[in-house]
């Protein structure tokens, strides 16, 4: 089973009425490699629910690689923890891929459909499917929430994300808007090389200062 499935089943059983986040951050790179960054809590508050939570294996390390891991990732971070200041427990995952529709063959994204298409102008057409979760046991889909961040190393030219933050799309939603499931779809220009060049932000950043002196001096004289 999915782990994104056995967080939400792990919700049916424990009726919890605090809150539950899946937060899922993409770096994609113009040749369609990349890497991930995934965090998701659940509140715990007593050894009984953390105790459903362990057989269902949503906060089981080994359970967590098992589901992320194929020949086309490498996972580089695994981490569980509990926050003592609010009860929650968290499961974490960082890892690269050499292609992000690759990963539609590990458990953990078989239905997410990820594609990646380079059309004959170099504008690559990117996609990925947030399936329907099932809720109900009194349930309230509003509380809980999915939020995935996307940062491109190229031109965006269109997207359907509902927020933006530092050139990072964003799509943010909760479980009752997800409904039958809802597409991240984006089309971009790659940059040449993977990711910008410290050098070049350096370079910039040097002009625009003898830019603006120029221009001071000027308005004095």
């Amino acid at each position: 089973m999915k782990i994104i499935s056995k967080i939400f089943l792990g919700i049916a059983f424990l009726l919890l009425s605090g809150c539950l986040d899946y937060v899922q951050q993409v770096t994609l790179y113009p040749d369609g490699s990349g890497k991930m960054h995934i965090d998701y809590w659940m509140k715990l508050p007593d050894e009984d629910s953390r105790n459903v939570a362990e057989k269902i294996g949503i906060f089981n390390p080994d359970s967590i690689r098992s589901e992320f891991s194929s020949n086309y990732s490498n996972i580089e971070n695994v981490e569980v923890y509990t926050d003592s200041t609010d009860s929650t427990t968290h499961g974490i995952v960082d890892f690269t891929f050499e292609r992000i529709d690759s990963l539609n063959k590990t458990k953990a994204f078989s239905d997410a459909n990820f594609s990646f298409r380079k059309g004959p102008s170099g504008i690559v057409e990117f996609g990925q499917f947030i399936p329907p979760l099932a809720t109900g046991f009194g349930i309230d889909a509003t509380k809980y929430r999915v939020v995935y961040k996307y940062k491109f190393s190229g031109s965006v030219i269109s997207n359907n994300a509902n927020g933006e933050e530092d050139n990072t799309l964003i799509w943010n939603y909760t479980l009752a808007e997800i409904g039958g499931g809802k597409n991240i779809s984006v089309t971009f220009r790659p940059y040449k090389l993977k990711e910008t060049p410290d050098w070049i932000y350096m370079l910039t950043g040097t002009v625009l200062a003898i830019v603006i002196f120029f221009l001071l001096r000027k308005k004095k004289d």
